[in-house]
This record gives structure tokens, sequence and C-alpha cells, in this order.
């Protein structure tokens, strides 16, 4: 059965794609110029096509990731300064949510969402 889901979002430019997801521990897997960029941490994969007439205001991509402390995730992502509270890109610290999940955010500066959460115990 299924194993792993890998989202595909979009990206206006690989290199900053690449800059910015480096910052959050992420390495380059495979890129082909102008079309394909794989990245990964841990058992993660984010894949990228490439679509530089792109909005990010506009963006509706987005994955959510499940770490085993969402915690030390967010202190991390914290730590590297990513932005302010509005505009791209944007980092909002962990928080518990009325739906049972302690989350945080990032939104990268493409406008692509990721949710990053564990069930509140």
């Amino acid at each position: 059965m299924y194993e792993k889901v890998c989202p595909i979002m979009p990206s206006r430019d690989f290199d900053v794609t690449e800059v910015f997801y480096g910052k959050l521990g992420f390495q380059t897997w495979f890129r082909q110029d102008n079309q394909y960029l794989l990245l990964s941490r841990d058992s993660v994969e984010l894949h990228f096509f490439h679509k530089p007439d792109h909005d990010p205001a506009t963006c509706d991509h987005g994955a959510y990731l499940r770490p085993g402390d969402v915690d030390a995730v967010s202190a991390e992502i914290a730590a590297l300064g990513l932005g302010g509270d509005t505009g791209f890109p944007r980092f909002i610290p962990v928080e518990d949510k009325p739906w049972g999940m302690r989350e945080a955010a990032v939104l990268d500066p493409d406008g692509n969402l990721l949710r990053i959460g564990q069930e509140i115990a």
C-alpha cells in the first residue's frame, strides 16, 4: 500500500526555492532546470514545478508535515528569522488549534503553505 505522499508545488525560481528550503534543512535530490526540483529532509520529499508567472498572493498549494516534536521544529524555524507577520516568506509559531492539533506554519517565497503539526495529547 501507500508509504509516502509528496506534494508538488510551484516555484518561480528554483535558485530561490533551494536557498529557502536549504535554511529549513532540505537538500536538493534532483533538479532539472526550468522543469522540476525535488528536495528532501529525513523522510519528507517536496517536489516543485517551474512556474515563473506564479503569484504568491493567490497560491493554493501546500503540504502538512507531521514531525515527532512540533515544538522543536517550531523553535528551529523561529531561530531562522524567516520574515514578518505578512508577506512572503512568513513563519507562524506553534500554537494549539481548536481542532486538536498543535501547529506551526511556514509560507515560502512562492506562497506555498507548510503546516507543521501533531495531535494534542
